[in-house]
């Protein structure tokens, strides 16, 4: 969906600091980042984007942001290379940036096309003024605009950077700012945990595990090296589907015979790893991966802090050929394969993760031949209200090769998958995620309603 207006800016962004009493002073301070938080993959800011039917109290909005700052003080402080290189943060209260916008010409209904979301278009770049820069340290972690739409309406976009943040992270941030906004008490707000000392890495560093995440793809020499290098060839075209509660059960009853109680991100993850190799045709005895994030809260001894809001999170991977995933019995093989590399996450995992990274500082996924699935459900986005009631669409400002699982609104069972392919690739990948599921949905939903 291309955005044609022009957004106005009718004054200059600002730098919102945290509010202070005698009984909070100034924290200067500075603050470590663990391996998870300081990892080459996260040098970015995630970019959420918000689109609200109602109006907001901009005013208040900048105010709660302002109050809410003094517990997630990090995010108004600036981040810089350590004495040894790695990142860290000064919490020297510098300010998040926040922006003010008109869109006149745009209204919130123009997000909402039917099963889908709208698919995120170069232009909307103009919703998020001040989150590009020359250098990934130039970015204050906290980039914030809220833009007033012709409708009434409001879209709040925040880019929040990824080596402060993850998305539960976020998440709890931007709950914890909205219950300000709308002066609601703190009874039960929890406390951010900043200390991320809790992932220091052991010393001496014991790997333990291969980590296929971090190793290179085992390409072949020659032609079919040439093909996986070139999967990601031309420009590139967002692809998005929702999947319904009644999709995801008959990919649930398909898997049954052969894996008992898949969960629905498993058999989703599965389907949509099956669908991606399938539209980029690459050789069939090439090996691709599949990377998504697993939480590693509760799977750490003793479990993180609650509160918790850095990376908490580290890569699984599963792996097969693409002829094997391909295969009329590559549903079931791929969803077995998928919860493997996910039970393997345990707390001996994420501790042989964190000792690598401190290695191999400049560990990365080989991303050739992989798809990288990080899901924003269950996390609370589609529930954010800073005034203007939940929601109408929530999502990404972009869309990039890595897939996201997207909630949706007033779907507690749905999940939307978005992802960019190359052109020559989109409508293969469209007839991919609807293949096997297109027939009968109406009857799946009556049966499932039941």
């Amino acid at each position: 969906m291309e955005i044609a207006a022009e957004c106005e800016h009718r004054m200059e962004p600002v730098l919102v600091t945290p509010s202070h009493s005698p009984s909070q002073p100034k924290r200067a301070h500075t603050l470590y980042l663990s391996n998870l938080d300081d990892q080459c993959l996260l040098r970015f800011s995630v970019e959420y984007l918000f689109v609200f039917a109602g109006a907001v109290d901009v005013d208040a909005l900048r105010t709660a942001l302002s109050r809410v700052l003094v517990d997630y003080y990090p995010l108004a402080g600036r981040l810089r290379p350590g004495d040894d290189g790695k990142l860290v943060v000064d919490c020297n209260a510098e300010g998040a940036l926040f922006e003010e916008g008109f869109l006149p010409g745009l209204a919130a209904s123009e997000f909402l096309q039917g099963s889908a979301i709208a698919k995120p278009h170069e232009s909307w770049r103009k919703l998020l003024r001040g989150a590009e820069a020359r250098s990934f340290l130039a970015v204050p972690p906290l980039v914030v605009q809220v833009t007033h739409l012709g409708c009434g309406g409001t879209v709040l976009c925040a880019a929040i950077s990824h080596c402060l943040c993850d998305g539960i992270g976020a998440a709890q941030f931007l709950h914890a700012w909205a219950r300000v906004a709308r002066f609601e008490a703190a009874d039960h707000h929890v406390m951010p945990f900043h200390d991320r000392s809790v992932l220091r890495p052991r010393y001496p560093p014991r790997i333990a595990f291969e980590h296929q995440e971090y190793a290179m793809n085992s390409l072949p020499d020659g032609d079919e090296r040439a093909a996986a290098s070139s999967l990601f060839v031309g420009p590139l075209a967002p692809v998005s589907l929702t999947f319904t509660g009644a999709h995801i059960k008959r990919l649930k009853d398909r898997c049954a015979p052969w894996l008992e109680e898949c969960t629905s991100f498993e058999v989703l993850a599965a389907h949509v790893w099956r669908a991606w190799v399938r539209s980029l045709g690459p050789p069939s005895d090439l090996r691709v991966k599949l990377l998504f994030t697993v939480d590693i809260r509760h799977r750490v001894k003793p479990n993180l802090p609650g509160g918790y809001y850095g990376d908490g999170f580290v890569l699984a991977c599963a792996e097969s050929t693409a002829g094997q995933l391909a295969a009329p019995s590559g549903e079931h093989h791929a969803a077995r394969l998928v919860r493997a590399a996910k039970e393997m996450i345990d707390d001996d995992y994420v501790r042989s993760t964190v000792d690598l990274l401190e290695l191999r500082r400049d560990a990365m996924p080989d991303l050739s031949a992989s798809l990288v699935i990080s899901a924003w459900t269950r996390i609370g986005l589609e529930d954010l209200d800073i005034g203007a009631g939940r929601p109408v669409h929530v999502g990404p400002l972009t869309s990039e090769t890595y897939c996201l699982f997207l909630p949706v609104v007033d779907d507690p069972r749905g999940v939307t998958a978005l992802v960019s392919v190359p052109e020559a690739a989109a409508e293969r990948l469209e007839d991919g995620f609807l293949h096997g599921l297109e027939l009968d949905d109406m009857h799946d939903v009556e049966n499932d309603e039941q």
